[in-house]
């Protein structure tokens, strides 16, 4: 009697629990868990991060009229810098942002000035 009883708590549970979850079948399709952070529609604005040494993502192609915003979340100051002196930002501290508006189609690559191996690329159609 006993172990019947558990064995009827444990099913019960179990069944609480896919219930809770949605463990019933889903006509619905599964959702993508990440999308891609590289294409931009245009007109808005996209985002690139600054961490671990590294432009996050290294490379974004956008439309013209878009924005780019990138943000430093490292603890040391980085610039972004373009190759063809069409953008530089300054010295960044952490926290802190720049924006530019991409205007026209082109290939813009750009590094951190104070950290030549951090490279990043801006790809406009």
């Amino acid at each position: 009697m006993k172990r019947t009883l558990i064995t009827s708590t444990i099913l019960l549970i179990a069944t609480l629990l896919l219930t809770a979850c949605g463990g019933g079948n889903s006509n619905q399709p599964a959702s993508p868990t990440t999308a891609p952070a590289v294409q931009n529609a245009g007109g808005g604005t996209q985002e690139v991060k600054i961490v671990n040494f590294s432009f996050t993502p290294a490379t974004i192609t956008v439309s013209a009229g878009t924005t780019v915003k990138w943000t430093n979340q490292d603890s040391a100051a980085h610039t972004v810098t373009a190759d063809d002196g069409s953008f530089d930002s300054g010295q960044l501290a952490q926290g802190a942002t720049f924006s530019f508006t991409f205007t026209k189609a082109g290939t813009f690559s750009y590094k951190c000035g104070n950290h030549p191996t951090m490279l990043g690329k801006v790809v406009v159609q």
